[in-house]
């Protein structure tokens, strides 16, 4: 049950990134560089989150 509690943890920080680079990009006084680096952020931890599942598929099969 733990890697679903992280899994549940890791998607709550990819939709407030998702939040936050939406109010970015809404906003024309933000900076490319700030960003960049929410969607290299929010790239991440989709990607920790694609990891996680295959993991858990893995253990589960």
């Amino acid at each position: 049950m733990a890697i679903q509690a992280h899994l549940v943890e890791l998607e709550r920080k990819h939709k407030i990134l998702e939040n936050e680079l939406h109010e970015a990009l809404v906003h024309p006084s933000v900076d490319d560089l700030h960003i960049c680096e929410l969607k290299r952020r929010k790239l991440m931890v989709k990607d920790q989150i694609e990891r996680l599942r295959l993991s858990a598929d893995d253990t589960v099969h």
